[in-house]
């Protein structure tokens, strides 16, 4: 949906951030409480679980437990859920408040299969959306055709048997280390991010270094062709060094450190002046 969506209309939902997970946890008792309105949302979340692990939904077996403070001010252990478990849980909850992200999902759903016929619509999606949150037309371009040398790597990477998720994480946290001094978490964290995407939170400067990086160990790899995660890590660090030494040749010229601690709250050339704005999305 273009509107932003307001997930619990400023009621009280209790959450923690997870640092290690990178991952937002949101109390089950508290969102059921916010859209099924029941009498015991205690009663009825344990009514929902007993009902979903008779289902044998997965959904069931995913949630966990952490510590949050109750009403009385003790920590007490209380069933969590990631943002998005949240939106699996919420299609199983009758209730008008819950429309509106049983909606949201349909419409992402059929987006998603567009994009599959026509990946273009993706890009175009994207545009508009950067637009929407006020980044300037230089920052756009330069982030989709990151996107594009993104894809080229990743080619690579399945062409040499690396595998999607733990293997490519490895291989973007070296790179990233290699060449900006910080793998992807530490690099977030500077920029004062948690589950923000950190490409759309790069300045210009940031974002060319990282495609030097991409682009030289795609070149590269298309050379070597290596064989297996090791012989890409290889390959993908003497991609980034290259960029490493634009870097420091670009902090050498004009004196002040290439990597900024700026996010999209404060890129320069933001038309809103740095607006927060909260967008529920699927990254990657």
């Amino acid at each position: 949906m273009e509107e932003k969506i307001q997930l619990f209309e400023g009621q009280q939902v209790r959450h923690e951030w997870d640092d290690e997970r990178e991952e937002w946890y949101f109390s089950v008792v508290d969102v059921v409480a916010v859209l099924a309105e029941p009498e015991n949302a205690r009663r009825y979340w344990s009514d929902l679980k007993r009902s979903l692990k008779q289902e044998g939904s997965q959904l069931y077996e995913e949630i966990v437990q952490l510590k949050m403070q109750a009403a009385d001010g003790k920590m007490r252990m209380t069933d969590v859920a990631t943002t998005e478990q949240l939106l699996r849980l919420i299609q199983s909850i009758p209730s008008k408040k819950a429309e509106p992200f049983k909606l949201w999902l349909a419409q992402v759903g059929s987006e998603r299969l567009d994009e599959t016929v026509d990946p273009e619509l993706s890009i175009d999606r994207a545009i508009q959306n950067y637009r929407r949150l006020g980044y300037s037309e230089n920052w756009i371009n330069q982030r989709i055709k990151s996107i594009e040398v993104r894809k080229a790597l990743t080619d690579e990477w399945d062409k040499s048997g690396v595998q999607q998720g733990e293997e490519y994480a490895a291989l973007t946290d070296l790179m990233s280390r290699t060449w900006s001094g910080m793998n992807t978490r530490e690099y977030k964290k500077y920029k004062g991010l948690k589950k923000e995407g950190l490409r759309d939170n790069m300045t210009n400067t940031e974002l060319v270094l990282n495609m030097l990086a991409e682009v030289a160990a795609t070149d590269i790899s298309t050379v070597r062709r290596p064989d297996g995660f090791s012989e890409s890590a290889h390959v993908a660090e003497e991609g980034a060094t290259a960029a490493k030494v634009a870097r420091e040749q670009i902090e050498m010229s004009t004196g002040k450190p290439a990597i900024s601690s700026l996010n999209a709250k404060n890129l320069p050339g933001r038309l809103d002046g740095g607006r927060e704005v909260i967008m529920i999305e699927g990254d990657q």
